[in-house]
């Protein structure tokens, strides 16, 4: 996090939102990039001055809406087979127990999985692609895209930002630890926003893998 902050620091405020949304962009079409750390660390640099808070979200958000949306067209023409093979190619990230848990909570929660998954690690790589792919209206996934998109990076956004400056005015002169209590805050606030979604994400996958065994076990026993 803090090698993070320093590159985005080396670079012009131009440079920092166009890397951001092309981070974020890229994990949203489904490359496991760390788009939330690149996020957090350009919402930092805004608290110091260097960055506009709005500049940052607006950045965030539209590479996540981008991403999202190229994904969900790859995933639309290459189907279900598509993610497979990437899983195949990247087990820790695609392999099946993590396909099988992102289709189970498509098939409990809707298009509202890509709304909340903009809050969790694996939907967030998995909903655009995973959302063509189960042939969800594209009407219906840009709206819950663009909506979840805007909430989470403008939200993660400010909130840092706000943190940051409260914690500059109440620490002046320690700026260690405005830094460190920026950093807790901003990810203690995230932790909040998605900890309901991960527990849900969690037992989607015990009874996407339970459904898996029952319909392997009659298929064994022949």
């Amino acid at each position: 996090m803090h090698q993070a902050e320093l590159w985005f620091a080396a670079l012009p405020p131009l440079s920092i939102y166009l890397l951001l949304g092309i981070v974020i962009g890229a994990e949203s079409m489904g490359i496991p990039l760390p788009g939330e750390i690149a996020l957090v660390t350009a919402a930092l640099l805004a608290s110091a001055g260097v960055t506009d808070p709005w500049l940052v979200g607006l950045a965030a958000s539209a590479g996540a809406i981008v991403g999202d949306s190229i994904g969900y067209s790859v995933g639309r023409r290459g189907g279900r087979r598509l993610l497979v093979r990437a899983g195949r190619r990247f087990p820790r990230h695609f392999g099946p127990p993590h396909l099988a848990r992102a289709e189970r909570v498509f098939e409990r929660h809707g298009v509202w999985a890509v709304f909340f998954g903009r809050f969790v690690a694996l939907l967030r790589i998995l909903a655009g692609p995973l959302a063509g792919a189960l042939k969800v209206p594209y009407r219906k996934f840009l709206a819950a895209n663009a909506s979840g998109g805007l909430i989470w990076a403008f939200g993660t956004t400010f909130a840092i930002y706000f943190a940051g400056q409260a914690a500059e005015r109440w620490l002046k002169g320690f700026s260690w630890i405005a830094l460190v209590v920026c950093v807790v805050l901003g990810f203690a606030t995230t932790i909040l926003l998605r900890r309901r979604a991960v527990r849900h994400a969690v037992h989607d996958m015990e009874e996407a893998v339970a459904a898996e065994r029952a319909q392997r076990e009659p298929t064994t026993g022949r």
